[in-house]
C-alpha cells in the first residue's frame, strides 16, 4: 500500500476511499496476504517521519493489526534535501514504528541539492511548479562546496541507519545516476539536480564514499 496519507495522518481521499470505505486498506492487507502468503506486505509513504503523518501511519498499522492481518513493515520514503535532513525526526520514527513489532525500510533515499518553491516538504508527483533561474542554481555543474556538504549529509544519515541496523532491515536509493534522478523534473521541469551518489556518468561522488566509509569504522 502506497501513500494514502494526508499530511495530517488522515486517509486521502482517493477513490478506493469513495468506493470501498475507510478500511479498504485492511482489506488489501488481507487480499494481498492470501493471494501472496510468503510475499512480504508494507506500507510505504513520504514525510511519514514527521509527527502528524507519523501519527497517522502507526494508527493504521496498529488497526491492520488489530484486525488480526499481516503486516511486515513500514517503507520510510527518503525524499529529503541534503540541508534539511530530519534526523531526530527519522530517529523517533525508527523507534516507534519499530515498537509495533514490524520492519523499518528508508524505500526511496535521494538528497537533492536544490530547494522547492513551497514551504511545505511534499513529494507528490501532482504538485508541478514553474521556477526561474533562483531554482535551478547548478546547470553547470555541483560545486565542490555542495558535494561535500551533501556527503557529509548522507555519512550521518547512515551512521544512524547503522546506529539501528536490528531495527532497519533496507535502504533503496530513488535511481542509481543523478541524470536519471525524478527531481530533474519534479517539482519544476527540466532543473539539474544531484540528489544520488553518482554522477551523470556514472562516476562516483564524494557521497558514495562517505556512505562507504560509515561501514568501514
Amino acid at each position: 500500500m502506497n501513500e494514502a496519507l494526508n499530511e495530517d495522518g488522515t486517509l486521502r481521499n482517493s477513490i478506493f476511499l469513495q468506493k470501498l470505505g475507510p478500511d479498504y486498506i485492511v482489506e488489501a492487507f488481507r487480499l494481498a496476504q492470501k493471494a501472496s502468503p510468503h510475499s512480504k506486505l508494507f506500507y510505504n509513504d513520504y514525510n511519514i517521519e514527521q509527527p502528524k503523518k507519523r501519527a497517522g501511519a502507526i494508527a493504521l498499522i496498529k488497526k491492520i493489526q488489530a484486525a488480526g492481518v499481516r503486516i511486515d513493515g513500514v517503507g520510510i520514503q527518503g525524499h529529503w534535501r541534503y540541508n534539511n535532513v530530519p534526523m531526530a525526526d527519522i530517529e523517533e520514527s525508527i523507534k516507534e514504528f519499530s515498537a509495533l513489532g514490524i520492519e523499518v525500510a528508508f524505500t526511496e533515499l535521494d538528497l537533492g541539492v536544490l530547494r522547492n518553491p513551497w514551504d511545505k516538504e511534499t513529494a507528490d508527483v501532482s504538485a508541478i511548479a514553474k521556477g526561474d533561474s533562483t531554482m535551478n542554481l547548478y546547470k553547470n555543474g555541483l560545486p565542490d562546496s555542495v558535494a561535500q556538504k551533501q556527503a557529509e549529509a548522507y555519512a550521518d544519515l547512515f551512521k544512524l541507519f547503522l546506529k539501528y541496523k536490528n531495527n532497519v532491515s533496507r535502504v533503496t536509493f530513488w535511481g542509481v545516476n543523478d541524470g536519471q534522478s525524478w527531481l530533474n523534473n519534479w517539482p519544476i521541469p527540466g532543473r539539474t539536480n544531484y540528489p544520488l551518489l553518482f554522477d551523470r556518468n556514472f562516476n562516483p561522488k564524494p557521497a558514495f564514499y562517505s556512505v562507504i566509509a560509515t561501514k568501514e569504522k
